[in-house]
C-alpha cells in the first residue's frame, strides 16, 4: 500500500463535515441561546474527539505520515483559530452584541472563514503546483507574522479599526441599535442600516487577515489539498461553542500569543528551508537545488506545535493564579 487515502474515503470525508456545519448552522437558527458550560463543553469535547478518530482513520486507511501531517495540522489551524476567536471578542464587545446575537454572530464569522479558507486552499495549491519558489515566499511572511503577533498591540488595532468605523458612519446611515442579526430596520419612519453590517464587515477583514496567515502555515505541515481543507475545518468545528466555554478567559491567556508565534516562526523556517532543499530560483546557487540542508520532519514538526501550545497555555495559567494570588 502506497498510503495514498482512498478517494472514496476523501469524498465521505468531506460530505459528512459539510453536513455537520449545516447541522450546526441549523441548530443556530432554530434554537439561538447562550449555551450553558456543560453544553459548550460537551461540544467541543465531542468535535475533538471526532477529530481524533478522523486522524485513526487516515492512519488506517492510509498511513502514519498523513496521519501525522493531520494531526499537526489541525493542531496548528486550531491554535490560530483560538487567535482569531480573540478578535472576535475584542470586536463584539466593541460593538456591545447582545448576548443572545452572538452565536449567530459567530457562526457568520466562521462561514465567512471557511469560505475564504477553502478559496485560498485552493490558490496556494495551484501555486505550489506551479511555483516551487512559492514557499520562499511563504516562509517569509510567516516569519513577518510571527514577529508581528509578537510586537502588535490591542491600541494599535482599535485605532485602525475605529478610523474604518468612523469612515463607514459618515457615509452610511446606520442606527444605534440592534434589531435582531437584521442588517436593515426601520427608525422613525426611514429605513437604515443596523451595526450588525459594521460587525459583519469588522469579521470579515478579520478573517481574511488569518486566512493569510493560516493558509502558508499549514502548507508548510502538509501540500495535500485535501488534508489541508480538513484540518481547517476541524479547527472551525467547536470554535463557537469555545468562545462561551472560555469566556473572558480567551483575553487572559497571555502567552498564547507567544506560542502561536513560535508555531509561525517554526514553520516559516520550515518552509524556507524546504524551499533551499529543493531551489530553482537562478539567483541562489545558479538556480541548483542546495545540498546539505536538513529537511524538518512532520513528526518534529507535531512535536514543536504541541510544545508551543502546551507552554504557552501553562504559563498563562501560571500567571492567572499568581496575579490571583496577589490580589487575594
Amino acid at each position: 500500500m502506497d498510503g495514498a487515502l482512498p478517494f472514496a474515503f476523501e469524498l465521505t470525508s468531506l460530505i459528512v463535515l459539510v453536513a455537520i456545519l449545516i447541522a450546526d448552522l441549523l441548530i443556530v437558527a432554530w434554537r439561538p441561546h447562550v449555551p450553558s458550560m456543560r453544553e459548550a463543553a460537551l461540544w467541543v469535547s465531542g468535535y475533538a474527539a471526532l477529530a481524533v478518530v478522523f486522524g485513526g482513520l487516515i492512519f488506517w486507511l492510509g498511513d502514519a505520515q498523513h496521519a501525522t501531517e493531520f494531526f499537526a495540522g489541525w493542531l496548528t489551524e486550531y491554535s490560530l483559530s483560538i487567535d482569531n476567536l480573540f478578535v472576535f471578542v475584542i470586536i463584539m464587545a466593541r460593538f456591545a452584541v447582545p448576548k443572545k446575537q452572538q452565536q449567530e454572530v459567530l457562526m457568520m464569522g466562521i462561514i465567512i472563514s471557511l469560505v475564504l479558507r477553502a478559496v485560498f486552499i485552493i490558490l496556494g495549491a495551484a501555486l505550489i503546483a506551479s511555483f516551487s519558489w512559492i514557499f520562499y515566499i511563504f516562509g517569509a511572511f510567516l516569519l513577518y507574522t510571527a514577529i508581528h503577533q509578537v510586537v502588535r498591540t490591542n491600541q494599535e488595532e482599535e485605532e485602525t479599526e475605529n478610523k474604518l468605523i468612523a469612515w463607514l458612519r459618515k457615509r452610511i446611515n446606520i442606527s444605534d441599535k440592534y434589531d435582531g442579526i437584521k442588517f436593515r430596520t426601520t427608525v422613525g419612519g426611514k429605513r437604515v442600516l443596523t451595526p450588525m453590517l459594521l460587525v459583519l464587515i469588522s469579521l470579515a477583514i478579520t478573517d481574511v487577515i488569518f486566512a493569510f496567515d493560516s493558509i502558508p502555515a499549514i502548507f508548510g505541515i502538509t501540500t495535500s489539498p485535501f488534508l489541508v481543507l480538513v484540518a481547517n475545518v476541524f479547527a472551525l468545528m467547536g470554535l463557537r461553542q469555545l468562545y462561551f466555554l472560555l469566556g473572558g478567559l480567551i483575553e487572559r491567556l497571555k502567552y498564547l500569543t507567544y506560542g502561536i508565534a513560535a508555531i509561525l516562526a517554526f514553520i516559516g523556517v520550515k518552509l524556507i528551508l524546504h524551499a533551499l532543499h529543493d531551489n530553482s530560483l537562478p539567483f541562489i546557487n545558479g538556480g541548483k537545488h542546495l545540498d546539505g540542508i536538513p529537511e524538518i520532519s512532520t513528526e518534529v514538526s507535531l512535536i514543536v506545535i504541541v510544545a508551543s501550545i502546551g507552554i504557552s497555555a501553562l504559563a498563562s495559567v501560571w500567571k492567572l493564579r499568581r496575579d490571583a494570588g496577589k490580589s487575594a
